[in-house]
């Protein structure tokens, strides 16, 4: 079990914020902002602990795949994207006072070397009831069970 207790998978879309993007940031830590589904939006603010495992995935990509493993390093504070009339996250309904946005801090721990496709994915044995693969899943942020990430692991060839 990850050291804060849960895993999780996190989308980003490579010409957008891209895994390299990511390690080039100040000691491979950045805010995950502009999530704008409320359910997702959820998962951060109530679930997302210190210590969480993170899967990196590429979306809107060729192919699309896992490409890196992180850390959440700090919890659930607002997201100061929302409130920013110029930023492309911006929701005008959203109020300082009450934010309706949340986001989290995570540090980059890995790229991997091969990144795992979702092709891959669906042809791993264990992984038939993640979300990623459920049909119509658009989930930016979604929850990873303990024996999904093992298999991904090994998969992967990283640490579990």
């Amino acid at each position: 079990m990850a050291k804060g207790g849960r895993y999780w998978l996190v989308k980003t879309e490579p010409d957008v914020f891209s895994v390299e993007d990511w390690q080039a940031s100040k000691h491979q830590t950045t805010y995950w902002d502009g999530v704008r589904n409320y359910q997702a939006r959820n998962f951060i603010r109530d679930d997302m602990k210190i210590g969480d495992r993170v899967l990196v995935y590429h979306s809107n990509a060729d192919p699309t795949a896992i490409v890196g493993i992180a850390t959440v390093v700090k919890e659930a504070y607002p997201d100061h994207t929302a409130f920013d009339a110029k930023d492309p996250h911006y929701d005008p309904k959203s109020d300082p006072d009450n934010p309706r946005w949340m986001m989290v801090d995570m540090r980059l721990d890995q790229i991997l070397k091969n990144p795992l496709t979702l092709a891959e994915l669906r042809d791993t044995p264990g992984l038939g009831q993640m979300e990623l693969l459920r049909r119509g899943s658009r989930l930016s942020v979604q929850p990873v069970s303990a024996t999904e990430w093992r298999a991904i692991a090994k998969l992967g060839g990283f640490k579990a």
